[in-house]
């Protein structure tokens, strides 16, 4: 794995790799393939949690994915957005799969509306990096 992801992830309580399979199996169920540094990120770690500079990070499981979606209601709330994680509060991470690039954006669990979603980092790299400087920036 890079070692940009690596230096972010130190600090975090990591689940074992995700298997291979479940992980195109999911992307076969949601019709998209996930952007390379998450998945290579999945195969280091099936999720995980833990601080990131000042702030605190979920991260989901891959095989958790569509059920935990379809439990917030997200397609029908904001479509085209895939919550792969929290703050563990009232925030929550997703991918934008409403583009190409799949970017990595952040929007309430509360009031759920593509309105209120906010880019957090083109790639799964910068949205450690975004969540590491934020902290910082205060």
């Amino acid at each position: 794995m890079d070692t940009d992801i690596q230096q972010y992830l130190k600090s975090l309580d990591l689940n074992d790799p995700a298997d291979p399979n479940v992980i195109r199996n999911v992307e076969g169920q949601l019709g998209f393939q996930f952007p390379k540094e998450y998945v290579k990120f999945l195969l280091h770690s099936n999720g995980g949690e833990g601080p990131i500079g000042d702030n605190y990070l979920q991260l989901w499981k891959v095989e958790e994915l569509i059920e935990d979606n379809e439990g917030y209601s997200v397609e029908e709330f904001a479509p085209g957005l895939l919550i792969i994680g929290s703050d563990g509060g009232d925030t929550a991470y997703c991918m934008d799969t409403r583009s190409k690039e799949m970017p990595f954006v952040s929007m309430p669990f509360i009031g759920m509306d593509l309105e209120e979603v906010e880019l957090c980092g083109s790639t799964f790299t910068k949205f450690l990096d975004f969540l590491n400087k934020a902290s910082n920036a205060d």
